[in-house]
């Protein structure tokens, strides 16, 4: 196992350490992988470390402790090179063991204990259940996904959350939109406001109403439109135009829970679910599911908002001003205080968002993990300070921000404006290039890198489409799996010591790193790493299967050769699950 033999590396260091530099002895030790392979299989800067406080060359200290290494029939070779680094070669038998690890371990090769068991919570999408996802998204599903993957798989107990924004102005909107599409449906039409939610998703929810309930929610365009402020001219831009469409669209809420009465509660509780629901089968279709939902409605129903509001006055955090309590954002690292209850009595986005906060560390969670677009990235201060107001432990919480991805298609950017219904779904998407090149496609960025969606390059058959080029690597195995026909059990028995020539041991040192992979990839939050090493390792598969034929009539080195395959399958199937992506048999 890789580990055991960075591990068997660190003890024989650490013996030469205590001889070398005794007063020096609890030094850590790294041990690294060179980027070139001629520098051998590890290096370490342990002697460049000793420099400043034994107050000698780095390249003598390193000599001195080559001098005090213990002799072992893991290293070939150990040399020092550069400013005083140690480089170490090892022998090919403690190489190609892994192989045995690999098909030992099966579906848990690569798995860590390094999260320990802590409780985790990943909140992720989150959108506003609005309208249909759409290709942004979808990238912040597809990472959400597979950090959550990956940090189960290195060893911390992940809870995936969805925090369904139910209240407020925005879910007023679509009710009323609905609402508006359902009127003209019965012959009583109201001019559409240019910012309420325009897609067809939304007549269709009107035409849902009509289905069930006829015309009992009709009431005349007249009344509807009375004492409603006017619309600005068409094509108007200005701050001023934009405050009175806002005007109107309120005025226009406004009227339909006065006409309603009671019945408001279903249009908008219809619109909800109506589109909660289709976000949930998008998502579960996608292969993105959530342990739990959280209602931001409950957040007010608990009186969690009107606590923690309380709570922040009690702190000396809060101060009234024209009526309005502001919370001392400033006081944390704001740009400005923000204002968490109105003057009218009603709490702000802010508050609710502050209340859902110190819900989750009450909950229990050792580390809170926020995946937020891009464009909240100022919002991060305001958080991180009402946590701090709260006397919390901010340190807690991380904030990974995912820049929206941007889909090309016929060479025309796309435009994803859920308001305008001009957008292009999550849906869309998965049905033109499939699910597992959205997944692998959305993975192959940083977060926080901007992201061009190449849809010709995500439908090709070429091996310049990395998603085939790695799924290809696994149906050919599986073709020489088929045709091998022997007992997979037998591979456990098989004489690795044949795998000796530079493609083998190059494999075999890529499926050697695997769990450190995982590891740096689950401590930086950032599982696209896990995508370029599997571009890497099917890479080396490709290579030596051009180069080498696998069945041999020599039984054994055939044996040996199938078994590096099989090792080669496994790990790519546990890496693209992590991913969230399917491993064909043929293709």
């Amino acid at each position: 196992m890789a580990q055991d033999v960075k591990s068997q590396l660190s003890a024989l260091l650490q013996q030469a350490l205590a001889s070398v530099a005794p007063t020096a002895a609890e030094t850590p030790i790294h041990l690294e992988r060179p980027r070139d392979a001629t520098h051998g299989d590890f290096a370490t800067n342990l002697a460049m470390q000793l420099a400043k406080a034994l107050k000698k060359n780095p390249r003598e200290i390193a000599n001195q402790l080559l001098a005090e290494l213990p002799r072992s029939a893991l290293v070939v070779k150990a040399e020092v090179a550069g400013a005083g680094f140690i480089n170490f070669t090892l022998d090919a038998g403690a190489k190609t063991g892994i192989v045995r690890t690999v098909l030992g371990e099966g579906a848990s090769f690569g798995r860590s204990s390094l999260g320990g068991g802590q409780k985790i919570q990943v909140e992720f999408v989150s959108a506003n259940p609005t309208g249909p996802l759409h290709v942004g998204h979808g990238r912040g599903a597809a990472y959400g996904a597979s950090l959550s993957s990956l940090l189960s798989f290195a060893g911390w107990d992940v809870t995936r959350e969805y925090y369904v924004n139910d209240a407020g102005r925005q879910m007023d909107i679509l009710g009323l939109s609905t609402w508006l599409r359902y009127l003209d449906q019965h012959g009583q039409s109201v001019p559409f406001p240019p910012n309420a939610y325009q897609g067809d998703y939304v007549r269709d929810m009107a035409q849902q109403m009509t289905v069930a309930h006829a015309a009992k929610f009709v009431r005349p365009a007249a009344d509807v439109v009375a004492g409603t402020p006017g619309l600005p001219e068409a094509g108007r831009a200005d701050d001023e135009a934009k405050q009175q469409r806002e005007l109107h669209l309120d005025a226009l809420i406004a009227r339909a829970k006065e006409l309603l009465g009671g019945d408001w509660h279903y249009v908008h509780q219809h619109a909800l679910n109506e589109q909660l629901e289709d976000c949930r089968d998008d998502l579960k279709e996608f292969g993105v599911e959530f342990e739990v939902w959280y209602s931001e409605k409950s957040l007010y129903d608990t009186g969690l908002v009107a606590r923690c509001v309380a709570l922040l006055e009690q702190k000396g955090r809060i101060y009234l001003q024209n009526g309005a309590k502001w919370f001392k954002s400033t006081a944390f690292g704001d740009e400005k205080d923000r204002v968490v209850q109105r003057e009218n009595g009603l709490y702000t986005y802010f508050a609710s968002d502050i209340a859902y906060h110190l819900n989750k560390f009450e909950r229990g969670f050792d580390k809170v993990i926020n995946i937020w677009g891009a464009d909240h990235h100022g919002y991060i201060p305001r958080v991180t300070g009402a946590i701090k107001a709260l006397d919390l432990d901010s340190d807690k919480l991380h904030v990974a921000l995912v820049q929206f991805a941007v889909l090309y298609r016929n060479g025309q950017k796309a435009s994803m404006s859920t308001r305008s219904g001009e957008f292009v779904t999550l849906r869309e998407l998965r049905r033109e290039v499939g699910n597992d090149a959205c997944r692998f496609f959305y993975a192959l960025r940083k977060s926080d890198q901007h992201l061009d969606f190449d849809l010709d390059l995500a439908k090709s058959q070429t091996n310049e489409n990395p998603v085939y080029y790695i799924q290809y690597a696994h149906a050919r195995i599986c073709s020489v799996l088929g045709q091998w026909a022997g007992d997979p059990a037998a591979l456990a028995e098989a004489d690795l010591s044949l795998l000796s020539n530079p493609r083998e041991l190059a494999i075999a040192n890529q499926l050697a790193q695997f769990r450190e992979v995982i590891e740096s990839a689950a401590r930086d939050l950032a599982p696209h790493m896990i995508a370029f090493y599997l571009k890497d390792l099917a890479g080396e598969f490709h290579a030596w299967y051009n180069a080498e034929r696998m069945l041999v009539d020599d039984a054994a080195l055939r044996d040996a050769r199938v078994a590096l395959a099989a090792a080669v399958r496994q790990t790519i199937r546990n890496g693209m699950a992590v991913l969230g992506v399917s491993c064909p048999e043929s293709m």
